[in-house]
């Protein structure tokens, strides 16, 4: 992350820039008295799209928990989302055309919507309408700081970040209090299935309390565990009498949307959208998590030793800020965040050749120089990225050398008889540079892939690793996405208790206010798939299914593909909004 623009020189200009975000931040996160007293604050939020004609707002609306959540922190007592809308459009909610209310995946945050929400807006807007899209953020995000990321993204100098959540600097006279363990999080045991749809409904009728006005404009839906969980909201029941209807999910929408799921409770062909393998005693039942869960057997938030915990969530908004603010610059985040256990680890996992390497433990990470940029599409591009979920394609590896990837999965799934394995890894061949202590390791970005000075890579079968028809989202909107939000694109402490009420939904006590069968046939929905994405299912009729894309792709592609075409995604929920 030494980078090419000039960072603040002077410590205290630092210092006035960064107490300034604070403040900013802070009126996002509790607001201002009077507005307090209102139990809703709306707050804008500055951004480097170019897709200019969206604006951007933070909304928070006091929604305190029930007794029964247990004790947890005053800013959980809050419900957020980022509310995108037409710079030319009504400024009331209840004037827009329609409204798409939006939940997010597993690990996932409301800013991970931006690219599709602004896309989707600017398309409707041809046609001479107005729609909003509200990016849910579940309440778990509550425990998030963003303060040093945003303090990096007003400076300029994402080492204002790494010294706040890595090096006890403070900021604006704040310090970071750590990353909470499981010990620190036990409220987050009480937050499943039903409190998650509960504060949907409670957000959407206490922003639009006039339900035949929710039935007429709103649609519900979702990106990944977000369509699972829009099922659930369709069937439940809100007001405890199933004989009375203006209260059922189903009645607060007039139409169901899913990016790369489906509409449905039960989880086949979405198997890896319901990540159950990472939750200790399932084989033994609902009534075993949930002891489990209470005594602290088993951890309260999707989390492992490495890649999947609040740290390197944390780290991903740092590549980001990094690559927005300077994506030539050469990279020092493996060197400038102090070294630890999660850090080595997962750079050793992300960044390992082959199982030599792996196991030997060098060449390391830090044996190669990166641009910022490329460290981003490193941890995130689909040739790099291990985990499917957590794929997007956003270009490739350029400046060097480019080799075969074998680990932790080899190129040749197929040959070897392991090819089920590719919904695990996505179906895309790895790549990795080979030449330690060399040159400059830069990122060729979607829309230059296949360009006439690409040196077209290749993989050891003499095929190109990618080619321009596989790439879509531009890498510089997928920096700034991850970075300059106050509700950021991850979700720091997503709970299991969510994943374990979808699994066990049948159990007594668990998915109980999900009567109303008919739910979710009551209302036309359209599925906007990737291509190479995670839904297994058949296609249905009327399925979008965008080529080359993969699972965050939906949701980050940019508006202009390599093919001259508008953003398919986009360009179909726009058009299904407004039927």
């Amino acid at each position: 992350m030494r980078h090419s623009s000039p960072a603040l020189s002077s410590s205290t200009a630092a210092r006035v820039v960064a107490a300034l975000v604070v403040a900013g931040a802070s009126v996002v996160a509790a607001g201002p008295a009077a507005a307090r007293d209102t139990g809703r604050v709306e707050t804008p939020v500055a951004s480097g799209s170019p897709v200019t004609e969206v604006t951007e707002t933070a909304v928070r609306v006091k929604v305190p928990l029930p007794a029964s959540a247990g004790p947890h922190p005053e800013a959980c007592d809050w419900l957020s989302y980022l509310r995108f809308r037409h710079k030319d459009g009504p400024a009331a909610a209840a004037r827009a055309d329609r409204i798409l209310v939006a939940q997010p995946g597993v690990l996932e945050g409301a800013g991970a919507f931006d690219s599709v929400a602004r896309n989707t807006i600017a398309q409707a807007a041809k046609s001479g309408r107005y729609i909003e899209f509200w990016a849910l953020d579940r309440r778990s995000n509550c425990l998030e700081d963003n303060t040093g990321v945003l303090a990096g993204v007003a400076a300029k100098d994402p080492h204002l970040a790494v010294d706040y959540y890595y090096r006890q600097k403070e900021i604006g006279g704040k310090r970071f209090g750590g990353f909470l363990g499981n010990d620190k999080v036990t409220w987050l045991q009480n937050q499943g299935l039903a409190q998650t749809v509960r504060d949907q409904y409670d957000l959407m009728a206490r922003e639009l309390p006039d339900q035949a006005a929710r039935k007429r404009k709103m649609l519900c839906g979702g990106h990944s565990l977000g369509g699972i969980l829009t099922a659930f909201f369709a069937e439940w029941d809100f007001d405890g009498n199933p004989a009375t209807t203006a209260d059922a999910g189903y009645n607060q929408c007039s139409g169901y949307f899913a990016l790369d799921t489906r509409i449905r409770k039960g989880v086949p062909g979405l198997e890896a959208q319901v990540p159950t393998g990472m939750v200790p005693l399932m084989e033994f039942g609902a009534g075993a998590v949930r002891l489990g869960l209470e005594s602290g057997v088993v951890p309260r938030t999707l989390s492992a030793p490495a890649v999947i915990n609040p740290e390197t969530m944390q780290l991903l908004g740092i590549a980001g800020l990094a690559a927005s603010v300077a994506p030539d610059g050469l990279s020092d985040l493996a060197t400038y965040v102090p070294e630890g256990f999660n850090q080595s680890m997962t750079y050793r996992l992300l960044f390992s050749k082959d199982y030599p390497t792996f196991l030997k433990g060098t060449p390391t990470v830090k044996d190669f120089r990166f641009s910022n940029a490329a460290a981003l599409g490193g941890l995130l591009d689909d040739n790099s990225q291990p985990l499917a979920f957590m794929q997007a394609s956003v270009g490739f590896w350029d400046g060097g050398k480019i080799v075969d990837k074998g680990f932790p999965a080899p190129n040749d799934l197929e040959e070897i008889g392991l090819g089920g394995l590719k919904q695990l890894v996505g179906p895309d061949k790895k790549a990795i540079p080979d030449e330690p202590n060399g040159p400059l390791f830069t990122w060729r970005n979607y829309d230059r892939v296949g360009a006439a000075d690409d040196p077209v890579h290749r993989s050891k079968d003499g095929k190109p690793f990618t080619a321009a028809g596989k790439e879509v989202t531009d890498i510089a909107e997928l920096a700034r996405s991850l970075s300059e939000h106050p509700l950021d694109f991850t979700e720091h402490y997503f709970p299991t208790r969510i994943v374990t009420d979808i699994a066990f939904a049948d159990a007594e006590g668990v998915a109980d206010g999900a009567v109303h069968d008919g739910g979710i046939a009551a209302n036309p929905t359209i599925n906007l798939e990737a291509g190479d994405g995670l839904v297994s299912a058949a296609p249905l009729p009327g399925d979008v299914i965008a080529p080359g894309y993969q699972h965050i792709d939906v949701l980050t592609a940019s508006a202009r593909q390599n093919d001259g075409r508008p953003e398919p995604i986009s360009l179909n929920l726009a058009a299904f909004a407004l039927r």
